[in-house]
């Protein structure tokens, strides 16, 4: 029987020692559960912190962009106006370039141009005098 008590005895210390190391194996995953379930908690509010930078990122993004297109519309509209000025110009200075020069003036004076027919009237109350010849009559 001493044998049998010893064993006993020995396996009580080891079901005893069990029961302890389960009591504190409970503990420690409860206290790890309870840190998972903490850090849980706060990925959770990293993640919707991240949400809202993003969130954040994206609207300002976009009133950048607006904000761009705005800008280059307004320059674009700047340059067609300076480009329809210059292309005026550039008309104005063509015309008056062709009309000074001596082609344009050839060329503007045959269209300007009436020949006007010439004839030559005898005039019999004109009576040639010394006195006449040197001082014209006035009519």
């Amino acid at each position: 029987m001493d044998v049998n008590s010893a064993i006993l005895e020995r396996l009580e210390k080891v079901v005893s020692t069990l029961q302890e190391n389960s009591m504190k194996m409970g503990q420690l995953l409860a206290v790890h559960n309870e840190k998972l379930d903490k850090q849980d908690r706060i990925d959770a509010v990293l993640f919707e912190k991240v949400e809202s930078v993003h969130r954040e990122v994206n609207r300002r993004a976009e009133e950048i962009k607006n904000g761009c297109e705005r800008d280059i519309r307004k320059v674009d509209d700047r340059l067609q106006v300076m480009e329809k000025k210059m292309w005026t110009i550039f008309g104005a200075l063509s015309v008056i370039s062709f009309t000074v020069s001596p082609f344009g003036q050839t060329i503007i004076r045959q269209f300007t141009n009436v020949p006007q027919s010439v004839t030559m009237e005898s005039r019999t109350d004109i009576v040639t005098t010394p006195s006449a010849v040197s001082r014209p009559k006035v009519y």
